[in-house]
């Protein structure tokens, strides 16, 4: 099956691996929440109240404190760019990103989806059935796109973050979980209330 062939059957999942960009193609579905790994797409349940409204509460605290020209986004397709375009792709949706506008800009204008180069932090919050999938699997597919911070935010009393950043060649290092208050310096200046989470 070439690209310009049909991806499947009208209103279901396409029936062949993806590229990032045929994924990006299909735009919003009535799948549900969805990602592509290795070429297909991966459907899971929408996030609970709670998980979500952990997100929004960390986007709030972080909105104000972001420098000019970088915004914060919850929900949206990176394209990892781990394979060649050609290729079946690897596209991950965050529960939350911190981007410089101009890319936001840039995928406005000409399509496609945002790339790992465009992030400066990931956050993913951890749910009931994610906690391998975001301590080791998403941590070595972020680490490996390159993208110089990965946070971690456990719900669970207390609630903790990781803060994983880029050490080289090694992957991503971290100093443990963090409760209470977290601070940090660079990509930017931020301090978050992680009990004001839940």
């Amino acid at each position: 099956m070439t690209a310009a062939e049909p991806l499947g059957v009208p209103g279901l999942p396409p029936v062949r691996l993806l590229t990032a960009a045929e994924y990006a193609k299909l735009g919003e579905t009535g799948w549900g929440y969805t990602e592509l790994m290795e070429g297909r797409i991966l459907v899971s349940p929408s996030p609970t109240a709670k998980h979500n409204m952990a997100g929004l509460a960390l986007a709030m605290q972080l909105v104000p404190q972001l420098p000019e020209g970088v915004r914060v986004i919850q929900d949206v397709d990176i394209d990892l760019g781990l394979v060649p375009a050609d290729q079946p792709g690897l596209v991950r949706r965050p529960d939350l990103v911190v981007v410089e506008t101009s890319a936001v800009n840039r995928v406005d204008r000409d399509g496609g989806l945002l790339s790992a180069g465009d992030v400066l932090v990931v956050v993913e919050i951890v749910s009931p059935g994610s906690q391998r999938l975001d301590y080791v699997i998403k941590r070595g597919e972020y680490a490996d796109a390159g993208i110089p911070r990965y946070w971690i935010v456990d719900l669970d009393k207390p609630v903790s973050l990781l803060d994983c950043h880029l050490a080289e060649d090694f992957g991503y290092a971290d100093s443990g979980a963090i409760t209470g208050t977290f601070t940090l310096s660079s990509p930017f200046s931020v301090r978050l209330e992680l009990d004001l989470l839940i």
